[in-house]
């Protein structure tokens, strides 16, 4: 039985942190097992946001690093850098002529960036949706792992393969959205405030390539405060957040032993000691990431071996890319040769 394909892309801007690896990363290793999958780096989109190009090859290399120190395997999955498959861009260009000026106008990402970036509303920004519509369209995918944030796009991309389909003729399935749910974790900053973040402050943010040490200074300045007041009090959410971090990376009776120390605690008889629990976190988080660093660490440092890999991936890429644009082209009318 052919496996149904996934497919996902990742913006090489900023490091991969803890957030990206438990909401989206450890899904992806699972994803690999079970589905065809098309795991890529969005270059061409970083080009609407981030026009100094001086370090993305870089940053590419060093993505396409930490997903492999992630647990993605290439010889499963299809792991390619979006500008390698130009098949993309063609069908970007035929996708943009079913889409309207003024829906692309009203996406909450486009009204968002407008805000963020008012002297850079390039076209590309405009019609980020349709480049994000061709990058799925071009392997047929029918599960795109998204968060709530991407889901407007999502669905617009369905709107254009219907637009598509209902003018030209049957060819794309619709694509929707598609997560292991009981496996989402929301990480929380160190702060407490919002999620980890690649381009917020990044001292709240535990990144992949953190050393041991800026690892362990990041979760001692954690938020806390000066313990529970009554036994089994709510835990704020910035207390919440230390234990679902523990939860992650710590053993269940360590676990165990803090949330005891909590629930037993009250105003003046204070048990547990957010400085112990947070020593103990670092310790633990230092045993987490530094394998996954020194793995994309190694693979950054062989970029033979790292090239090797992008061009396996854009090869696998490119032959699903060119038989999905051969029938787009045939359904179309634009088959001329």
């Amino acid at each position: 039985m052919e496996k149904e394909i996934v497919l996902s892309g990742i913006r090489p801007t900023g490091f991969l942190h803890l957030g990206n690896y438990f909401g989206a990363m450890r899904n992806y290793v699972r994803m690999q097992d079970d589905f065809n999958c098309y795991f890529f780096v969005a270059n061409w989109h970083s080009l609407t946001t981030h026009p100094d190009t001086k370090e993305l090859q870089q940053s590419v290399l060093r993505v396409v690093a930490e997903n492999i120190a992630c647990g993605l395997d290439p010889n499963k999955v299809s792991l390619y850098v979006q500008s390698d498959v130009p098949e993309i861009a063609e069908l970007y260009l035929y996708l943009n002529m079913l889409s309207y000026k003024g829906e692309l106008e009203k996406t909450t990402t486009f009204k968002d960036k407008v805000r963020m970036q008012p002297d850079n509303v390039n076209a590309g920004l405009l019609t980020y949706p349709v480049l994000q519509a061709a990058d799925i369209l071009i392997h047929r995918a029918v599960k795109v792992p998204v968060g709530k944030d991407q889901e407007q796009n999502l669905e617009m991309a369905r709107n254009f393969a219907e637009r598509f389909n209902h003018r030209y003729g049957e060819t794309f399935p619709l694509p929707y959205a598609f997560n292991y749910n009981s496996d989402l974790v929301k990480i929380l900053g160190l702060d407490g405030e919002g999620k980890m973040s690649k381009s917020e402050n990044q001292m709240t943010t535990l990144f992949l390539a953190d050393t041991d040490d800026l690892i362990r200074k990041k979760v001692m300045k954690a938020k806390t405060d000066q313990g529970p007041l009554s036994p089994n009090s709510v835990k704020p959410d910035y207390i919440q957040n230390l234990f679902t971090l523990m939860g992650l990376v710590s053993s269940a009776d360590t676990v165990k032993k803090f949330e005891e120390d909590f629930n037993n605690s009250s105003e003046g008889n204070c048990i547990i000691r957010y400085g112990d629990m947070k020593k103990q976190l670092a310790e633990d988080m230092v045993h987490f990431i530094s394998p996954i660093r020194s793995q994309a660490t190694d693979l950054q440092n062989n970029k033979a071996h790292l090239l090797k890999i992008i061009k396996q991936g854009a090869d696998k890429a490119r032959a699903s890319a060119s038989g999905t644009l051969s029938l787009v082209r045939k359904t179309i009318g634009m088959d001329y040769l």
